[in-house]
């Protein structure tokens, strides 16, 4: 069995790598500075894995359309599924999105999360695939392509966009980084490493996954008007709207709560510590 990484020389693509070698597929590679061709890759491989930027990826998938065969598996690591699986399910391959919701930088795949978007697949093929996954210690959800990128609008872009406001509001303020570590608490450092983490990384990115789902335009619609309903508030210099908004929010968040002040408590006693 040959699996096949379209994309595999950049940092996504050598981490599953071997993956799948320890699966027991040959892992063959194709990228701008290999001498094997996307299409070439396509042909010989048994299973085919698009791991490219989103704005490549249709386009990577119409290229090697083509040449692929019934029998032969056609994945995509996008951050998107709703277009990518689409353009997938024009070829005659079996048709699996996939998304991990992780980059590359882990030490392997124990904990982490892939999104598992079986489109044109029997059921022994994905249980096939969410088995090597799962024996890597990860954790695998079923989604269809549309129900992925509605709740990524969510957890990627509204997550996302207010830590790129928090980024630009601070760089509005003439506020300079190294003299507000000097009055740091322990969430604004949790809050601050957030921002460091993504403005480290490749806009085209964050552009894709801000710009290109089709539903964070009305999660961020949401969050502008919830965002101008707190300022009201907080100008208004009223208690008790302010207690109402609070309490609304910690009763639709529940148990949750408890939760995310335990994982805090334990990040900053890491933090402490180090």
């Amino acid at each position: 069995m040959k699996a096949g990484i379209i994309g595999g020389t950049g940092k996504m693509g050598r981490l599953f790598a071997p993956v799948f070698e320890r699966a027991g597929y040959d892992v063959l590679v194709s990228g701008r500075s290999t001498p094997l061709t996307n299409s070439d890759l396509a042909e010989q491989c048994d299973l085919v894995i698009v791991s490219v930027p989103i704005h490549d990826t249709v386009r990577v998938i119409e290229e090697i359309s083509p040449v692929l065969k019934k029998d032969q598996i056609l994945c995509d690591f996008t951050s998107l599924k709703t277009e990518p699986v689409a353009a997938m399910l024009k070829s005659k391959a079996r048709v699996i999105g996939l998304h991990p919701l992780f980059g590359p930088t882990v030490q392997s795949l124990r904990h982490q999360t892939i999104i598992v978007c079986p489109a044109r697949a029997d059921d022994n093929t994905v249980q096939s695939l969410l088995a090597l996954f799962c024996s890597e210690g990860a954790q695998c959800t079923i989604a269809t392509p549309e129900q992925h990128d509605r709740m990524m609008a969510v957890v990627q872009g509204l997550t996302h966009f207010v830590t790129l406001c928090m980024a630009d509001s601070v760089r509005r303020l003439g506020i300079d980084i190294e003299t507000t570590r000097a009055f740091t608490s322990p969430v604004y450092q949790i809050e601050l490493s957030l921002v460091g983490r993504l403005l480290s990384q490749d806009s085209t990115l964050y552009a894709g996954i801000l710009q290109q789902n089709p539903f964070v335009s009305e999660v961020l619609s949401v969050c502008t008007s919830s965002a101008g309903d707190l300022c009201r508030i907080v100008g208004s210099k009223d208690p008790a709207l302010f207690r109402e908004f609070f309490e609304t929010n910690s009763r639709h968040f529940g148990a949750y709560c408890d939760e995310g002040m335990r994982t805090t408590d334990a990040l900053i006693e890491y933090m402490v510590n180090r």
